[in-house]
């Protein structure tokens, strides 16, 4: 059976909330970010026209396109729509993957005989821009690379059917940074040597790519001749970390037990950069010492940022922990995951933030998870600060 998946995003994702609270913000350059030592999270097609992209500093921004309108950003609203959008996708397609916030993957396979699969897609993309408001670009292909390519070359507003006899027509006059795992890096790589469309990137030996770059070298190789055997992995909002610290001796020590909180936020929050994710949902959970437990969770916009998971687990804890009786298990848990494109909160992080971020993760990556840390979650007694 030939496979049908299908890449859908919701365009300029943030703007679009943004322009469907408000019209007045339609038609002109829009950035949705932090004040001024802030980055892009998102901006309007306006304003990209001048050069502004996501994750670009709010200053360079306004020095590129200085009549754009700065917004902070609305958490709540575009987690709700996330969800809303993703409630009426899967009450409608067999197997639906979330690729984060605003794009999913649908695997349409087998629906030709009932309904073309392209025809199906429209009419999807029509009644999320009907019943929400938010605009809907796609692409159908024959794997998850492929669409997702066709789905950038679409945007904005677009809908396009790449059959399995035009992929390699498709992406051959295509730049390597269209394919997905292409960062900077590579990219710069691949250009020393010539190689700058997919085409040539094609036509290169597996060997010789694999001692360029590593061991990705035949992954490249394979989605450059639009070949991607990755599966649509269904999405499930069970998905979760955590993590929990039973006591040896039951206690009341309030600044230690926020200081465990704090250490644990920020050992799940480095698991979720590593890996990719954002979670929405935060929970806490306590167990007294005559064993009754209790849990208190909350929603919030999307994330991966130590300081803002800290915040929430700790006022989360201060509202549960209430019967002031001595504790013997405190627990964490991060769930409703998604793949997440920023790994950090990008209304409220100024670039200082994002760098120290960058700077830890590597030392982490290098040393060890426990190699440094916020004083706030550092067990001073077995552990260094660096």
């Amino acid at each position: 059976m030939n496979r049908a998946i299908v890449h859908m995003d919701l365009d300029a994702f943030f703007v679009s909330c943004e322009r469907l609270k408000n019209s007045a913000l339609n038609g002109i350059p829009l950035i949705i970010g932090g004040g001024d030592r802030g980055v892009v999270a998102s901006c309007s097609y306006e304003a990209r026209k001048f050069g502004v992209h996501s994750a670009m500093p709010i200053r360079m921004a306004l020095r590129l396109c200085p009549e754009a309108k700065i917004i902070k950003g609305d958490y709540e609203l575009y987690s709700n729509l996330s969800h809303t959008v993703t409630d009426m996708i899967r009450e409608r397609v067999p197997v639906v993957e979330k690729a984060s916030i605003d794009e999913f993957y649908l695997d349409l396979s087998g629906m030709d005989k009932f309904f073309g699969c392209y025809r199906w897609t429209q009419e999807m993309a029509l009644s999320i821009t009907k019943e929400v408001g938010l605009p809907v670009s796609f692409a159908l292909s024959a794997n998850k690379t492929v669409s997702k390519i066709g789905t950038g070359e679409s945007k904005p507003g677009g809908k396009l059917e790449i059959r399995e006899t035009e992929i390699k027509p498709f992406l051959n006059p295509l730049s390597v940074r269209k394919i997905p795992m292409v960062g900077d890096r590579t990219f710069q790589l691949l250009s020393r040597v010539g190689i700058r469309t997919i085409h040539t990137l094609s036509e290169m030996p597996v060997l010789v790519l694999q001692q360029m770059i590593g061991t990705n070298g035949k992954e490249l190789w394979k989605k450059a001749n639009g070949i991607d055997e990755n599966p649509v992995i269904p999405y499930s909002e069970r998905k979760s970390i955590s993590t929990e610290k039973t006591f040896a001796t039951d206690t009341m020590d309030i600044p230690d037990l926020q200081r465990i909180l704090n250490g644990m936020s920020e050992k799940l929050a480095y698991q979720l950069r590593q890996e990719k994710w954002l979670t929405s949902t935060v929970v806490v959970k306590i167990r007294y010492a005559n064993f009754d437990t209790e849990t208190k969770q909350t929603r919030i916009a999307y994330t991966s940022a130590d300081h803002t998971l800290s915040r929430v687990a700790l006022e989360l804890f201060n509202r549960l922990y209430t019967r002031r009786m001595r504790i013997r298990l405190i627990g964490l848990r991060f769930t409703d995951l998604v793949h997440g494109r920023h790994q950090m909160n990008l209304f409220e992080d100024t670039e200082e933030q994002m760098s120290l971020y960058r700077t830890m993760d590597h030392l982490k990556n290098r040393f060890g998870a426990d190699a440094v840390g916020r004083a706030s979650g550092f067990d001073f007694e077995h552990k260094t600060l660096l």
